[in-house]
């Protein structure tokens, strides 16, 4: 699991062009990742892979993942303000404010076209792990004050044991 300060996590994932072995590959690791971490969403920078390929299970019943690659959100609708945190920044949490319903748009890992509106918790990971692909973290879209007081926690020293 690649962890902030990280330089892999601020920069532009690479659109997949090649549907194959190696990128279903690439998805189980992330699931299994997801999974390990107890998390519901993963990008593939995350875990070092600069490809534009997300998972996501809310619900973390097993099989029920979504994976998609070159995802594009669209027609954003309504707003939530919820409590995320991040695998990538453990022990931070703060409330983002995100669409509450949205249209996802890619490929699955055989180069299929996917199509579908999203909405709630689902929406709100599938926004977290766009951002991830883009080099954006949940912090920056906090207000000033906000990224201030988290990163003076990311700062301070903590306790091991």
């Amino acid at each position: 699991m690649r962890m902030v300060p990280d330089a892999i996590l601020r920069h532009p994932a690479q659109r997949v062009r090649i549907f194959s072995e190696p990128l279903r590959q690439l998805a189980q690791d992330l699931i299994d990742t997801m999974y390990a971490y107890d998390g519901i969403g993963l990008a593939a920078p995350q875990i070092g892979e600069s490809l534009a390929v997300f998972v996501a299970n809310p619900s973390k019943t097993r099989g029920q993942e979504l994976v998609i690659a070159n995802p594009v959100l669209t027609a954003p609708r309504g707003r939530l303000v919820e409590t995320e945190g991040c695998l990538s920044i453990p022990q931070l949490w703060a409330r983002v404010r995100r669409a509450q319903r949205l249209r996802l748009s890619g490929q699955g890992l055989m180069g299929e076209s996917i199509d579908v509106d999203v909405q709630g918790l689902l929406a709100i990971t599938c926004q977290h792990e766009v951002d991830h692909l883009q080099g954006t973290l949940f912090i920056d879209r906090l207000l000033w004050f906000e990224r201030r007081r988290l990163r003076r926690q990311l700062a301070e020293p903590r306790a091991c044991g």
